[in-house]
């Protein structure tokens, strides 16, 4: 949806009215900036010396938890101002209607300028980003949402901020207080940005995923109910998979049961016997006694599952950014999340695509990382962390330098081919057939100006350190991947 200068000058007008005490401190000149719980707007003030400064002036929506935007303006007090995190200068109350002042940076939108990035510029943008996650992280600040708006660069002064901590939760040890209040207990549900001083609409296509597939529900009416599982717990169930051609399923495993009460005997833990069908019916598979159901492990979930409540586990952050841990709802998440986010910001910066992952709900989310870092892997550390995941064929493990060479054309696709000019002679020429000859040329031509333009900003000389960063980011399992400490010291980043 596009804003038009009418509504905007509207939405000025309110703040003036919500917020009296802005009018006699700044001009509000635009809005910058909007998300999911705030709008960002530009505003001059006119300092004690005579001279006139720019900010930006973060309106957050009236319905946020007093607790949450406290605990927002204490991440930016307490670690920013230095280390690429932005500070905060002011801060207006009027009843419900809360404004946070920072100083504003004039920046690029990553979509605008992918295209003409340098390599050595990414590996900067990345570098610095990693300073400022590694800043916060010290503080027990997990920030939620990284991602390129949230990341402003001005590329002329090579100046960089980490912005928006609306979503910041804290770690077992924060040293936010307030952020120990809201891991108590959520305050503010949903996902995606809180405002930004940063608008855009516009992006390139993403790369192209296999075809959307949904799981299929069967109902099992003769299963007796038991308590609500939790998903990610061990699950009895041992029904062998079933197979299909669905995108992953997520399992939900028993919570509530008596772990007393599931130590069977052996005798008691042999199959039901199975009733025969006729053909035109479906089989039922063997059920254990004592289980809740029989679709474990299986591209289907049956009607006992999907009755139960889904399993409470933080989820905000912007879809495509998500870690895998996010996706499968684990409930102990880290600063790690913060890690796989950085690693798919440098993932479409090595690629030139952005945004990379595209998906309208979790489970293709999965399936499209499933694509990249391969689906046996995707299981073996979704185990890990005590989730199980079943994907209804293998996807193979992607080799992420031709990945992004590919992507960003480096390298020929597969599939691509060179297309021989017509042959042509003396007594056949016919402008169709040299109409098409030059546009093969010109494309050829413009192939290698591209190709040029490429080699220039460094593109054709990658170090195989880039891949490898890249390769620990985005680390499957939230144990083992790098933090940003550890990035920091990383090979890439020798010389600075």
């Amino acid at each position: 949806m596009f804003t038009t200068f009418r509504d905007v000058e509207i939405d000025i007008e309110f703040l003036y009215k919500a917020v009296p005490q802005l009018g006699k401190v700044f001009r509000i000149i635009d809005k910058i900036g909007e998300g999911t719980f705030s709008s960002v707007y530009l505003g001059e003030a006119q300092m004690r010396d005579g001279s006139r400064e720019m900010f930006a002036l973060k309106h957050l929506i009236p319905t946020s938890h007093p607790t949450r935007i406290a605990a927002e303006l204490q991440c930016l007090t307490v670690a920013g101002g230095r280390e690429n995190v932005i500070g905060v200068t002011y801060c207006f109350r009027k009843e419900d209607h809360v404004v946070i002042v920072m100083p504003y940076m004039e920046h690029q939108a990553i979509v605008d300028i992918i295209g003409s990035l340098s390599f050595e510029e990414v590996r900067l943008y990345i570098y610095h980003l990693l300073k400022a996650l590694r800043h916060i992280h010290q503080f027990g600040i997990i920030h939620r949402d990284i991602k390129p708006n949230n990341f402003l660069f001005n590329r002329s002064n090579k100046v960089y901020a980490l912005v928006d901590f609306g979503l910041a939760q804290g770690t077992a040890d924060t040293q936010i207080e307030l952020l120990k209040v809201v891991r108590q207990r959520p305050l503010q549900k949903g996902g995606g940005s809180t405002g930004k001083q940063d608008t855009t609409h516009r992006s390139k296509a993403p790369p192209k995923f296999p075809p959307k597939t949904t799981a299929a529900s069967t109902s099992l009416p003769l299963l007796r109910k038991v308590p609500r599982p939790v998903f990610g717990e061990r699950n009895l169930n041992s029904c062998a998979p079933a197979p299909s051609a669905t995108k992953p399923a997520l399992v939900k495993p028993s919570k509530t049961e008596d772990p007393a009460s599931r130590r069977f005997s052996s005798a008691s833990r042999g199959p039901l016997p199975v009733r025969i069908q006729s053909s035109s019916q479906k089989p039922q598979r063997t059920v254990q006694q004592g289980l809740t159901c029989n679709c474990y492990l299986t591209d289907r979930v049956c009607n006992i599952c999907m009755s139960r409540k889904q399993q409470v586990a933080p989820r905000a952050g912007t879809p495509g950014f998500r870690a895998p841990e996010v996706l499968t709802k684990c409930p102990n998440q880290g600063t790690a999340i913060d890690m796989w986010s950085a690693g798919v910001i440098l993932l479409s910066l090595l690629s030139g695509r952005y945004p990379f992952f595209k998906a309208s709900d979790d489970l293709i989310a999965l399936t499209q990382i499933m694509t990249i870092r391969g689906s046996r892997e995707t299981i073996l550390a979704a185990k890990a962390f005590g989730k199980a995941v079943v994907c209804s064929r293998e996807l193979p493990r992607q080799d992420l330098r031709i990945l992004c060479e590919t992507l960003r054309g480096q390298k020929p696709s597969p599939g691509d081919e060179v297309t021989p000019l017509p042959e042509t002679n003396k007594d056949s020429t016919t402008t169709a057939g040299w109409s098409t000859a030059n546009t093969r040329l010109a494309k050829q031509s413009s192939e290698t100006d591209r190709k040029v333009e490429e080699d220039e900003r460094g593109w054709d000389r990658v170090p195989d350190e880039a891949y490898d960063l890249l390769d620990q980011l985005l680390d499957l399992n939230p144990a083992t991947r790098i933090t940003a400490a550890q990035a920091l010291q990383h090979p890439l980043f020798k010389d600075l």
